[in-house]
């Protein structure tokens, strides 16, 4: 059936003969059961010699299985009530109850853009018209390729240093529309946050007067609370979900690197960043545990500890507005031959989390997770970057602004060499509610993060760090350490292409040689 869509083997100008012929093994074979798919797919890629001059094709079989069953999925925030975390409570809520609301420029309806995973679609194959032979691209939403959770389905919940309920939280943050606002405000004003653990010595002095709601104890005594609060959860939901999205800490330094010193230091109580406790508790519980600022909660022995419990991690730091440009121009700039020399990017917001960044050190962690994103572009090229001569002079700026709220403003420029030594400057200016940008990138690390965590492959989960979300992180956490993707085109590839194969269908090659191109 599919031969005869394509035109394989017809008589027409455009037939080409069929790539498996009878008794050849297809690249994928699917069945279904009622619980699950089930794959077997011939991975094939190419292995080059050290010296790059030896190209050997392998072909290794790999079993993909995917759990059918969704579950009912509660999501805890930490920060519950910050910028990000209310307008992710107040957005998926307005799209539960189709919530409309009037602006000055007219009526406006909910919607998820910005959400990959409820709003973008994937190239899946191909079609032909019977009558004119014409080939056309089919695209799929990526919600519908395999069994994923809704958003409008999630228990919402979780943590914060601030008492202030939901309805409270989402006025002091002035993103949403008071008349959206208020036809929520009954459902909102219900949602109280937990007592929060924090440890002031890593997030910012000028924090103080927003902490009204803190757990006191040992550190094992906070992380036993925090544990007991996601049981709780439990007994509402399937699965349960942990997403940092609180202040940037401050990184912890030197790093550590057995679980043998984290244990220690838990049992000594020994400073520690209240993200790591969090991350402790959830690995503890063996639900998923996302990190989306920059902060170095992932220490070797937290990745460790969670491979020894059997839990999974995510990580690190929402990727959404100007970092995620950053990776889009550096595939077009080197990917077309041009040598980005520069780059300077600038930003000023008002809201809490520019206010926190003030401090050196939290701007640090940020400043490390925004300036790694193009240094496998460079490694890709070595005509444009040759030893010596392999970097990019890469400033980053983030002031705060009180007057512009969460209206962030993010300013980059683009110094480039181009032909016969010619100079090539782009600048761009991107001015956006920052939260209305992370709060769909919170959804899609959510429902794919649980998508993922029902996948295996020869038997083994993908963890314990979710790799493949690295799409939405500014600075991803894989389990291969020294090999890490950045690129905007390559990163949504493997997402799309690991999602495609896990329901059967055969990832493209991109080579269009069936259809004579």
């Amino acid at each position: 059936m599919a031969d005869s869509l394509l035109g394989l083997g017809g008589n027409g100008s455009n037939a080409v003969t069929p790539r498996f012929q009878p008794g050849q093994i297809a690249p994928l074979q699917r069945s279904e059961t009622a619980s699950e798919i089930q794959v077997v797919y011939q991975h094939r890629f190419t292995l080059v010699d050290d010296a790059e001059t030896s190209y050997q094709p392998v072909c290794q079989e790999k079993r993909v299985v995917t759990q059918k069953l969704v579950p009912k999925v509660g999501v805890m925030l930490v920060g519950l009530t910050g910028n990000n975390g209310s307008t992710f409570v107040a957005g998926i809520l307005a799209n539960k109850h189709k919530v409309s609301w009037e602006t000055r420029t007219g009526t406006k309806s909910p919607n998820f853009f910005g959400s990959f995973s409820q709003s973008a679609t994937a190239r899946v194959g191909f079609k032909r018209d019977e009558k004119t032979g014409a080939f056309s691209d089919v695209h799929k939403p990526i919600s519908e390729i395999l069994p994923m959770a809704r958003p409008v389905d999630f228990v919402m919940g979780g943590w914060d240093m601030s008492g202030v309920n939901m309805y409270q939280a989402c006025k002091r943050a002035q993103v949403l529309e008071p008349t959206l606002l208020d036809q929520l405000k009954p459902e909102l004003e219900r949602i109280i946050p937990l007592p929060a653990a924090l440890n002031p010595d890593f997030i910012a002095g000028n924090q103080t007067d927003r902490v009204d709601n803190v757990l006191s104890g040992t550190d094992r005594e906070l992380i036993e609370q925090l544990r007991s609060d996601i049981r709780a959860m439990k007994t509402l939901v399937d699965k349960v979900v942990v997403l940092w999205t609180a202040n940037t800490e401050k990184c912890l330094k030197p790093e550590i690197e057995t679980v043998e010193d984290l244990q220690e230091r838990i049992r000594e109580g020994k400073a520690l960043p209240a993200s790591v406790l969090y991350c402790v508790a959830a690995i503890e519980e063996q639900v998923l545990f996302i990190n989306g600022s920059p902060q170095n909660t992932f220490h070797p022995a937290v990745i460790e500890y969670a491979r020894q419990h059997g839990s999974l991690l995510a990580g690190s730091d929402f990727k959404s507005g100007q970092t995620r440009f950053k990776t889009v121009m550096g595939d077009f700039l080197i990917g077309s031959g041009i040598r980005i020399s520069a780059c300077a990017s600038y930003n000023h917001l008002g809201n809490n989390d520019g206010r926190n960044l003030q401090d050196p050190m939290c701007f640090d962690s940020k400043k490390n997770s925004k300036s790694g994103v193009l240094n496998d572009a460079i490694r890709s090229n070595a005509i444009l970057y040759p030893e010596g001569k392999d970097h990019i002079d890469h400033e980053v700026v983030i002031k705060y602004v009180p007057a512009v709220g969460d209206s962030k403003r993010a300013l980059d420029e683009y110094t480039s060499d181009i032909f016969m030594n010619g100079r090539n400057t782009i600048s761009s200016y991107n001015v956006c509610e920052d939260s209305l940008l992370a709060a769909p990138i919170m959804i899609d690390l959510v429902v794919l993060g649980e998508l993922l965590s029902r996948i295996k492959v020869d038997g083994n989960s993908l963890g314990p760090l979710l790799s493949y979300l690295s799409f939405f992180l500014k600075a991803p956490d894989t389990n291969q350490p020294n090999y890490v993707v950045n690129s905007f085109t390559r990163q949504r590839q493997i997402l799309t292409s690991l999602l495609m194969v896990a329901a059967g269908i055969i990832p493209d090659d991109g080579t269009l040689l069936f259809a004579h191109f």
